[in-house]
């Protein structure tokens, strides 16, 4: 079954492009030129992913992607923005998308964000789909699709988070950020090792996105945001996930 995209851009030259440029990875795509049609799209079909246009007639795509987030919160989205609209570019991810692209854009950065995102929303259908092992072997499943440091645990094959005995809500993206810091406990990784990790790309410019989803992962972790423990900036370098504050 092909993978299925919405595209909810105004300009149709623009959207019009990126649908050609999908075909040739067989990917199917619908086209919304109106915010208001896109988030009825979005919210009434299911896509794996929707690229989401911050300037549109109606509703703008930042509504549209906190609205999306709500109702969908696994769902894949990535904003597109011009080169000029860092505020954007930073609002998006804070509420809740996945990456960026600012336009004009070339092909081969289109193909290879899309791809990225695809494999992401795959990998995490696959895991949902897996059967449930015989009572005898859970255990053993579990230890080998999980990682557990201390109080905090993740499970690879549910997609499910718990700090403390609480569940932590996370997007696919900030999952497979955690679950990559998680694997490699107090190791430093710049900005882009982490964009080359998790998201699958490294381009210089796009910082944004892994300080944005760091920050959302403390809101959801840390007791003080302002003052983090268990993910920390090491200056200069990158960030960590700090085992000694989870145990």
């Amino acid at each position: 079954m092909k993978d299925t995209v919405l595209i909810v851009e105004d300009e149709y030259d623009i959207a019009n492009l990126i649908q050609v440029h999908l075909s040739e990875l067989d990917i199917d795509s619908d086209i919304c030129c109106h915010g208001q049609q896109g988030l009825e799209q979005a919210l009434k079909q299911n896509y794996q992913l929707i690229m989401l246009d911050v300037m549109l007639p109606g509703i703008n795509g930042l509504d549209i992607c906190r609205q999306i987030r709500q109702e969908k919160p696994l769902q894949a989205i990535i904003m597109l923005t011009s080169k000029t609209s860092e505020t954007d570019r930073v609002l998006g991810l804070e509420l809740g998308a996945d990456d960026y692209m600012t336009k004009p854009f070339s092909i081969r950065e289109l193909q290879a964000r899309v791809r990225a995102q695809l494999r992401r929303a795959q990998a995490y259908s696959q895991r949902n789909q897996t059967s449930v092992p015989k009572e005898n072997k859970k255990d053993e499943v579990a230890q080998k699709h999980s990682t557990c440091i201390g109080k905090l645990l993740v499970d690879q094959r549910y997609h499910q988070v718990t700090y403390k005995d609480n569940a932590i809500n996370l997007t696919s993206t900030e999952f497979e950020l955690l679950d990559y810091l998680c694997k490699n406990p107090d190791q430093v990784f710049s900005r882009a090792q982490l964009l080359d990790g998790v998201w699958g790309y490294n381009h210089s410019g796009y910082e944004h996105t892994v300080n944005s989803h760091i920050n959302r992962l403390r809101n959801k972790l840390e007791e003080n945001c302002a003052e983090p423990q268990i993910i920390q900036t090491v200056w200069g370098v990158g960030y960590k996930l700090n085992s000694a504050a989870v145990l």
